[in-house]
């Protein structure tokens, strides 16, 4: 008997019409046509040009609609939705280069020069 493996589509794949994603996130679909024309959140086209959100916009609309809770407008979320991404993007060039940096290393042990202890990354934690 040979088992079938069914691909689960990622949390990135644009599943979702405006109706359903509006559902999913509790908030009006004008709403998420407003935040798609300020850039605040971008889904994907499809070829009609109807917008198709993935888990990661609905979690990001979810996000942005905290920080408006939280007295922050548009342009300061804005803001910080560039700066997370730049910071989420450093943490993995560095973790690309900690594991180069191993691998130098360990083919040219240093001579007196003590290895350091490895710190875990963090890449990105939502507070609840």
């Amino acid at each position: 008997m040979s088992e079938e493996k069914t691909t689960q589509p990622g949390d990135d794949a644009a599943l979702y019409v405006i109706s359903i994603a509006a559902e999913l996130s509790g908030l009006h679909p004008q709403t998420l046509r407003q935040y798609d024309r300020m850039g605040l959140v971008s889904p994907e086209r499809a070829s009609g040009r109807g917008r198709r959100y993935s888990l990661q916009n609905i979690a990001s609309l979810r996000t942005v609609q905290r920080l408006i809770g939280e007295g922050i407008n548009h342009a300061g979320i804005k803001r910080i939705i560039e700066l997370e991404s730049a910071m989420a993007n450093m943490a993995i060039e560095v973790a690309h280069l900690r594991v180069e940096v191993d691998a130098l290393l360990k083919e040219n042990p240093p001579k007196g020069l003590a290895i350091r202890r490895k710190n875990p990354v963090i890449v990105y934690k939502e507070e609840s």
